[in-house]
């Protein structure tokens, strides 16, 4: 996400860096180049105006203009000024102190508003809720079936009447269901169209009234730019939302619409959609994303990442089994599993401080784990145990296996033996501390 951006913003920082002492007249050519990458991005022109104008404003003082590095200077202002354009802080979702929580969510057919009430609804399960989901559209074909099976994946409840019943009463009688059953979490899909009409906004007020939700999230589509910024204006005012959730954010490169919908509506961006599996979703935190626009990567994100990954007893075991310096291939083969549960290596190395300029252009072959996978468990468990064992023989016998060349197989046992021998050095306490054992 943010690729272009990204890449024209670090272009104008560069203007700036390479200037040392800068004028007035420097500034607002950089800033300059900043607008159009911005427009570029499709972000919303009034937004892009007033955002510039703060930028400069800021960074012609005298305090950024003599300081030793204004570069730096004009680099902390535009992060600060893009996290707050962004909402500033993380806008946590509001839990009723008098259960169920309901949460209406509503958007545009084709947005992913299904199966984001699902992800919504199995990241809260994650966390100790009782979700349960209510399926109030009985228009689109087969919308009930399809939240009946991202339910199921979850396994969330699904309430539904059929689609024989109006939305309104599914709603009523979803939330009686609820709290008999001792749900205290209720997501409400509502039907969507694929364009806003007013007998959709009609029926979605009815619900409102009806429901009083704690919270009213509109699920947008970042890959449609401005379309979702002014879907957004409009469903804000016709239904007074409480947030946004962002569909699509890996699949978009400019990412205008997220730059811009917290301006323009008053309302914040609370999650994101990062992908198509049931668990990518995930808090939408302004100043994480400024910094990966800005490519100093999103280090507290990936720590998330690793601990929602990671379980405490295998990390445990993972640490004695280091220590004792009986790492296997099994062990290794383990820790590619936890890698992919953690996302695409392409988000996770962008999330790396100074990764994302060096990862332009660069495609990261995902099935790679799923190759060395293969490699792997085509070995005995005795090899797996004991890889000094394994002899041209039998290398080709897993490179047969495996479905793949001998030549992949020395150079996965060539990178397990260098992983083993650091790990050793690690545990050996060889190497003093605030030094490295290894090159990047």
């Amino acid at each position: 996400m943010f690729q272009s951006l990204s890449d024209r913003i670090e272009s104008a920082f560069k203007r700036f860096r390479s200037k040392g002492k800068l004028t007035e007249a420097d500034v607002k050519e950089g800033m300059r180049e900043i607008k159009l990458a911005l427009l570029e991005a499709d972000v919303n022109f009034k937004v892009v105006k007033e955002f510039v104008a703060k930028c400069t404003e800021r960074a012609i003082g005298s305090q950024v203009l003599e300081s030793l590095v204004p570069s730096q200077q004009i680099v902390k202002i535009v992060n600060e000024e893009l996290t707050a354009l962004m909402g500033g802080s993380v806008s946590k979702l509001h839990i009723s102190s008098k259960p169920p929580t309901i949460v209406m969510m509503v958007g545009l057919q084709g947005a992913g508003k299904t199966t984001h009430s699902g992800k919504l609804a199995g990241l809260y399960k994650r966390q100790g809720k009782r979700p349960l989901l209510v399926a109030c559209d009985v228009y689109r074909p087969a919308a009930i079936q399809q939240l009946q099976i991202v339910g199921g994946q979850l396994g969330i409840p699904v309430f539904t009447l059929g689609d024989k019943v109006s939305p309104v009463e599914i709603a009523k009688q979803g939330i009686e269901h609820a709290k008999k059953h001792g749900h205290d979490m209720v997501f409400i899909d509502t039907a969507g169209r694929l364009h806003i009409d007013e007998g959709m906004m009609g029926e979605l007020r009815d619900i409102k009234d009806l429901l009083s939700p704690t919270e009213i999230l509109l699920v947008v589509d970042a890959m449609t730019g401005q379309d979702a910024v002014n879907v957004a204006k409009s469903f804000n005012e016709q239904l007074d939302i409480t947030g946004v959730i962002m569909t699509k954010m890996d699949g978009d490169t400019r990412g205008g619409a997220a730059l811009s919908v917290k301006h323009v509506t008053g309302k914040p961006i609370k999650f994101i959609g990062t992908g198509e599996k049931l668990d990518t979703i995930e808090p939408f935190h302004p100043d994480r994303m400024a910094s990966r626009i800005l490519g100093m990567g999103d280090v507290l994100t990936l720590i998330e990442k690793a601990e929602a990954a990671y379980d405490e007893k295998q990390a445990a075991e993972l640490e004695r089994k280091m220590r004792e310096q009986r790492f296997t291939l099994t062990d290794y083969l383990d820790q590619f599993e936890q890698l992919k549960k953690m996302g695409s290596m392409e988000q996770l190395l962008g999330m790396m401080p100074g990764m994302k300029g060096q990862l332009k252009d660069v495609k990261v072959d995902e099935k790679e784990i799923d190759r060395m996978k293969a490699i792997i468990l085509s070995m005995t468990v005795k090899e797996r145990e004991k890889p000094e064992i394994i002899n041209a023989s039998r290398r080709k016998r897993i490179a047969a296996g495996a479905g793949t060349t001998v030549e992949k197989v020395n150079r996965l046992l060539k990178q397990f033996d260098q992983t083993n021998k650091m790990m050793k050095e690690l545990t050996s306490g060889k190497f003093k501390k605030g030094k490295i054992p290894f090159k990047f």
